[in-house]
């Protein structure tokens, strides 16, 4: 009986389900959309606002009933429960569940003929909904904690981050704080992603390494609790409610709990594996370390896998780092997010390109790299990177000039399209090189997603302007895929490997079977002359911060 290996996705809409062989081909996909197949919980886009300002969370019960509807689904499409060696997966990141100190025991002792809610919600929980990544209700608890350990830069240097409203540490110093009742009702918190492991253990899981680099919690160098930021968001007793340290992926958690063997035909000798956050799930699926990945969506967000190096990655205040899932301590993932993306290209085609994909292709493959020394930079939203800032910027830049601004006007009008291309793209080149410790090989891939990866223009335009080769996945679960790669991987080590890396299994592959495919090859002459347009789209940033610093906002 050839080994199957199931990857499950928790994100904010709905709970996905991707089951792969062992050669990672997909035998089969199922999902659960909360909000038009878990009605009665009445949320919107899978989450509820309230009734604090900013607050959001999601039903916890929910969630458990998408399991039970999933394993439904599954079992009506003919899957073999019984042929899948091993569980891991994905939760939408820095959300978090508050369990009560009846949890283990309630865990320990489901009855495969009763479902999973009525045995655990709402006892099991001092929480009933969990706060996710979409709350933004702890801007006091974000600047506490920055100025408790000395500033923003400090808690970046620790965590890899600074302080975000969405993130799990100012959560749980908020509900202390608002909610004190419940927090002291709390024996363990996890996040979305150990919650996931912990249904299917029959106990409660301990956090994974990658996504408790989303807390401003742990070391995100030494993947170990940070004591000093445990009691500011929690107090002594935080470190119980947090549990062990957090493990690393490919660890195996345990055996699946006896309620899945009897309630849905699980083999007994089924391996849980821990999941990890959506993004490091995505960094598995779709790119190794010395690998780029550059989502092309509503918004443009770029995950690069650092190799391991003598010297660690620098941490910075408008970006992210996060351990690795299967590499860490010795790997991590930087992490990139810009609010100006596909729509922001989308208002320059309307306007310049007469709506139309085919001419803004046109307009951009007519160009040549710099526009002519005309350089553009669009926020039509606040931006992220640089923050704040909002509006169009325009100059003439040369080599060894300084920037002058000048009017939209004065910019020849077929520039546009090739020009917020380059921009976007520089902003992130810009940054490569801040973040790699400098003896860190070249990048290898640039792996592109979302909605804008289809377009062959622009996937050129970045193999040229990055120098490197671009790849697009057939998978469009990557997160899912991840989980089900994770949980291979914790199987394989089981298997005869437990020294091999998550690379060396993945080497074992063919190429194809991942569903890589390149698109794109970098063109010497061109990505030289973008070599050149970094220092001179840097000073240009550099000019709009200190324009919109002075500007009466």
């Amino acid at each position: 009986m050839q080994p199957l290996f199931l990857g499950l996705d928790l994100s904010t809409q709905q709970l996905k389900a991707v089951l792969v062989r062992e050669d990672h081909s997909i035998l089969h996909e199922s999902s659960v959309r909360f909000d038009q197949d878990l009605p009665s919980y009445e949320t919107e886009n899978g989450a509820l606002k309230g009734p604090a300002e900013g607050e959001v969370t999601s039903p916890v019960a929910m969630w458990l009933d998408a399991f039970e509807l999933l394993a439904e689904r599954m079992k009506q499409a003919g899957v073999d429960f019984g042929s899948i060696a091993a569980i891991s997966g994905a939760g939408q990141q820095h959300g978090s569940v508050f369990w009560s100190y009846d949890a283990e025991n309630a865990l320990a002792s489901l009855d495969p003929e009763q479902t999973l809610t009525s045995q655990l919600s709402p006892k099991a929980f001092s929480l009933p909904r969990a706060p996710i990544w979409q709350d933004s209700s702890t801007t006091r608890e974000c600047r506490e904690i920055e100025e408790a350990v000395g500033g923003p830069q400090i808690l970046a240097d620790i965590t890899g981050s600074r302080a975000y409203e969405r993130f799990t540490g100012t959560q749980i110093a908020r509900i202390r704080r608002v909610n004190a009742e419940a927090f002291k009702a709390t024996s363990r918190i996890s996040l979305v992603s150990s919650f996931m492991p912990s249904v299917f253990l029959g106990r409660i899981a301990p956090i994974e390494i990658s996504d408790a680099s989303g807390m401003n919690l742990m070391n995100v160098l030494t993947c170990k609790w940070n004591d000093i930021l445990l009691d500011i968001c929690g107090g002594p007793e935080l470190r119980s409610k947090l549990g062990p340290e957090p493990v690393s992926g490919g660890t195996c958690l345990g055996k699946i709990s006896s309620f899945w063997t009897n309630r849905w035909g699980f083999n007994p000798n089924c391996l849980i594996a821990p999941f990890t956050g959506d993004n490091p799930a995505t960094v598995v699926a779709l790119s190794f370390p010395g690998d780029a990945l550059l989502s092309l969506g509503t918004s443009t967000t770029f995950l690069l896998s650092i190799p391991p190096a003598d010297i660690p990655p620098k941490r910075f205040i408008t970006s992210h780092l996060l351990s690795h899932p299967t590499t860490a301590p010795d790997a991590q993932i930087a992490m990139l997010c810009y609010k100006n993306g596909a729509l922001a290209r989308e208002q320059v085609r309307d306007k310049y390109a007469d709506s139309d994909w085919s001419n803004y292709n046109t307009l951009v493959d007519s160009g040549t790299p710099g526009c002519d020394g005309y350089m553009g930079l669009y926020f039509p939203l606040p931006e992220i990177i640089p923050p704040g800032v909002k509006g169009e910027f325009f100059f003439r830049s040369g080599r060894s000039v300084p920037p002058v601004q000048v009017t939209k006007e004065e910019v020849p009008q077929a520039f546009q399209p090739r020009m917020i291309l380059e921009s976007q793209f520089l902003s992130i080149r810009s940054r490569i090189a801040a973040i790699l410790p400098p003896d860190s090989p070249p990048l290898q891939r640039l792996v592109v997603t979302g909605g804008s990866s289809a377009n062959h223009t622009i996937r050129q335009l970045a193999a040229d302007l990055f120098n490197m080769k671009v790849y697009v996945s057939t998978t469009k679960e990557a997160a899912g895929m991840g989980g089900a790669l994770l949980a291979k991987y914790a199987w394989w080590k089981q298997n005869g490997n437990s020294k091999g890396t998550f690379e060396e299994m993945n080497a074992m592959m063919e190429g194809e079977s991942t569903g890589m495919k390149c698109v794109a090859e970098p063109r010497e002459e061109v990505a030289m002359q973008y070599d050149g347009l970094v220092a001179s789209y840097t000073a240009c940033e550099e000019e709009v911060v200190k324009i919109w610093a002075t500007k009466d906002v």
